[in-house]
């Protein structure tokens, strides 16, 4: 009896113990990150934010992984590290990039782990995971930045001496040597490999079986003391290699087999394979060359016509250069940097369309002269192409012709070295690359807010708001598959120059999204004394120290300093915003598809300034509405908790904004100023504003000249911003004549083209054509007719016209004869009349 009751004892405190354990690792496993990154646990968190919180799970760093560096070529070959953890040297590193990508890593000398990058076929954040036991399990998270390969720093990649001679060899008189250069502690090894690498891509066109691939080719050359240095003489690749045209060089550890993948490497730039190719090219590579255009050609007219669907071009350098949302430097020809532009001589700059085209993935590209003017092909070699591959990619990548930079180089690339640059027929290449004209471009529309708040809106309607919260900016679009882009702006109180608060707010904050694209969100540092921003991807903070450019789902971001970042999203909309000081200046470009689909701050984008001044509940201010008024409309436009797209990553976030009134009631701002000439700021404050009204409110009320002058400079950035967008009416592109020429290749409103005809040869309609403000070109449409066809058709226009005046003559002559009959007929028969009656009488 005794013994079945401790039995029955034991069994009790045996669950009860079970219970407990099974309680505690439940409990453990609510406050642990293993696969839990990016969760808010019941007692800490695996957020982004916790780390500013200070709620992070104890084994956040552990399983949530930081990495340096952040980014790498697409290409592949990047050691880095998991920085803040630490790793058993006899851990087993295996790195999974998406879902199945593996590399080896492994373990240093000081506990850190460290991951290899794999080659991959796409730009932007790659999600990685990291096993300690040989890929058992993978329970730790990451993100990898791929980069396109010609964005990534030419200081980490192995570099072509003399890079022409690289893409010209083999043609006439280009011959000898070809030298390789790197930095040679980029890759620590005693010796090198050097390998050459190709890309191709295989399968029927636009179909599931399209496919591309970069291949292993040969190796130049093994076990090559890594001094920094390799030469060598080319000679032409055999069978099947000689294929590859396009292709660059992998340094690797001699110790690498050849081939191997997913190993620590040196990439060179991607080129032309000239001097890799066969020995027929050697032997005539002009004929060799026009063959392949001509091959070429065939091909791309049994592919669609892509040229149906690529955006138009801005008509001026200055459109194009502002137009920011739809158009970047293209970076083979850059003013900022020297306008060298190889490829499109007398060009100064070229820019390309941000997007790719919606079904074919094509790309946009537009060249400009020193005056501005759009080159187009029909007029000079340096003409601005269209791409059947856009050359950054486009979403989803991974299969032709969006994978970035490659697909670009084999469609758009290598054909135009076929046709142009190895040899003469450049007339193939630009029949199927013509340049776009830019009849039907229609500049953006511009809206911003600087200062204490001021704002303009789409339609150009002013207000000041300065209220203190978080509010709408622009809130539209949605109509085609891009989703609704939300714009929303957070104000702050500014202090004066004594760091006193002011009766003052400006935009310290800025969110972003377009349908279920990453959310973007650039703030004011505050680990700076001002002009510095801080740029955050889904609530996390991210850095440019790598690169100046990001892509992102449904969202590019670029950022070339830390004072200004411009986010652009496949709509077309961009978003400028600059750091003045300790506040923001923002102007966001929408194209005219959104008109009649915006609302918020920056108004109704209608080209109707009257309906500028709504209130969320659609009621209409008149344009003469008090400060009072204005400031409640403002008001109105506050945001929610539930729709913010802001992060709150400290407590002074938490407390003023998270959980305050999202425009704060209690805060009453100086609606109006008075000048005094006896306030001692007010000399200065002429001084600086030139009668800039905006200036002179903001220097007043903050009692800044800092302010005052951050505001005039960013009024005058709106002002020159709205003149560079201005309107222009094109006529299109006019044709040489055929046995002519043309005098002009200005084709805006105003300008005239004049037309010859060679020696030999008569104009037909007019001498010159004007550009009118209707966007038609005045006179007749130019021919140029061969005197001897003139001579022809005037002989047979002759002869014709003599056989019509014989006929004419006859049939004259006929009718002459006949009325002559029946004249004589009627004198006849009037005879007998009369003789008949005198036979009566008699």
């Amino acid at each position: 009896m005794v013994k079945g009751k401790k039995q029955k004892i034991q069994l009790f405190c045996l669950l009860v113990i079970g219970l407990i354990s099974y309680s505690a690792l439940q409990a453990d496993a609510q406050n642990s990150c293993e696969n839990n990154c990016g969760q808010k646990l019941a007692n800490c968190s695996c957020y982004v934010t916790c780390k500013s919180l200070e709620t992070c799970c104890p084994d956040y760093r552990e399983f949530c992984l930081r990495i340096s560096p952040q980014s790498g070529t697409l290409m592949g070959g990047a050691d880095f590290v998991i920085v803040d953890a630490t790793f058993n040297a006899e851990d087993k590193i295996v790195c999974k990039f998406k879902a199945n990508i593996l590399t080896n890593g492994y373990v240093d000398k000081e506990r850190k782990a460290h991951c290899i990058s794999p080659l991959l076929y796409e730009n932007g954040r790659i999600p990685f995971q990291l096993s300690t036991d040989n890929g058992a399990t993978f329970n730790r998270h990451g993100t990898w930045v791929s980069v396109h390969h010609d964005k990534f720093s030419f200081l980490k990649k192995s570099l072509l001496v003399n890079a022409t001679k690289w893409q010209y060899y083999g043609t006439p008189n280009v011959n000898g040597d070809l030298t390789l250069i790197w930095n040679s502690s980029l890759l620590p090894a005693t010796s090198v490999n050097v390998e050459l690498w190709g890309y191709r891509e295989q399968g029927a066109p636009y179909s599931e079986s399209w496919k591309g691939e970069w291949s292993y080719l040969y190796s130049l050359g093994r076990a090559v003391p890594n001094s920094g240095n390799f030469t060598f003489t080319p000679k032409p690749a055999e069978q099947p290699y000689s294929e590859w045209e396009i292709g660059m060089l992998r340094l690797t550890d001699q110790n690498n087999s050849a081939g191997e993948p997913g190993v620590r490497a040196l990439w060179s730039p991607s080129h032309a394979l000239a001097w890799h190719l066969e020995e027929a090219f050697r032997k005539d590579s002009a004929a060799w060359a026009y063959k392949k255009c001509l091959d070429w050609k065939k091909t791309e007219e049994t592919l669609p016509n892509f040229l149906l669907e690529i955006a138009p071009c801005p008509c001026t350098l200055a459109q194009s250069r502002a137009d920011t949302g739809r158009f970047h430097t293209d970076y083979g020809c850059d003013i900022e940097k020297g306008s060298v532009c190889t490829y499109h001589p007398g060009a100064v700059h070229c820019v390309r369309a941000i997007q790719a085209s919606p079904k074919y993935g094509a790309g946009q590209q537009c060249c400009y002269d020193a005056k501005g003017r759009q080159i187009l092909t029909g007029d000079s070699i340096g003409g601005s192409t269209p791409d059947r591959g856009h050359d950054w990619g486009s979403p989803p990548y991974m299969a032709p012709p969006r994978v970035p930079g490659f697909s670009h180089g084999l469609y758009d690339v290598i054909s135009f070295y076929y046709c142009c640059l190895w040899s003469d027929n450049c007339q193939y290449y630009f029949q199927k690359r013509p340049s776009s004209g830019c009849t039907t471009y229609r500049p953006p529309k511009v809206g911003t807010a600087f200062g204490d708040p001021h704002l303009f809106t789409f339609d150009g309607a002013n207000i000041t708001f300065n209220g203190k919260g978080e509010y709408t900016l622009v809130k539209g679009g949605g109509n085609g598959m891009n989703g609704k882009l939300q714009i929303q702006g957070r104000t702050a109180i500014m202090k004066n120059i004594h760091g006193i608060n002011a009766n003052a707010t400006g935009f310290t904050a800025v969110a972003m999204q377009e349908g279920e694209s990453d959310v973007v969100e650039v703030r004011v540092s505050n680990h700076s004394s001002g002009d510095s921003l801080e740029v955050l991807i889904n609530h996390g903070i991210v850095t440019f120290n790598e690169q100046n450019w990001m892509d992102l789902k449904g969202v590019f971001v670029y950022s070339a300093n830390s004072q200004n970042v411009t986010a652009m999203f496949p709509s077309g909309a961009g978003v400028e915003m600059q750091a003045r000081g300790t506040i923001l200046s923002i102007m966001v470009l929408l194209p005219e598809t959104f008109v009649n689909q915006t609302e918020g701050l920056f108004g109704v984008m209608n080209n109707n300034p009257d309906d500028d001044f709504t209130f969320r509940n659609g009621s209409v201010l008149s344009a003469d509405a008090s400060q009072e008024m204005l400031y409640k409309l403002g008001g109105s436009w506050a945001i929610e908790n539930k729709s913010s797209l802001f992060t709150y990553d400290s407590p002074f976030l938490l407390d003023n904004y998270l959980l305050a009134p999202k425009h704060d009631p209690d805060f009453t701002p100086i609606f109006n100023v008075s000048e005094d000439s006896g306030d001692p700021l007010y000399a200065e404050m002429l001084a600086l504003c030139q009668g800039n009204k905006f200036c002179q409110f903001d220097t007043l009320v903050t009692r800044s000249l800092q302010v005052g002058k951050a505001t005039k400079f960013s009024y005058g950035s709106y002002v020159t911003l709205i003149e560079n967008l201005e309107p222009v009416t094109s006529c299109g592109f006019l044709e040489e004549p055929k046995n002519g020429k043309k005098k002009g290749n200005f084709y805006l409103v105003g300008a005239s083209i004049n037309f010859t005809c060679n020696q030999g040869h008569i104009r037909s309609g007019s001498a010159m054509r004007t550009c009118l403000p209707t966007g038609q070109w005045s006179g007749e449409p130019t021919f140029c007719i061969s005197e001897n066809i003139l001579g022809i058709v005037l002989g047979t226009l002759l002869a014709v016209f003599s056989l019509v005046v014989i006929g004419v003559i006859l049939f004259l002559n006929e009718k002459r004869l006949k009325m002559k009959k029946a004249k004589m007929a009627d004198t006849s028969h009037e005879y007998q009349n009369t003789s008949t009656e005198k036979t009566e009488t008699m």
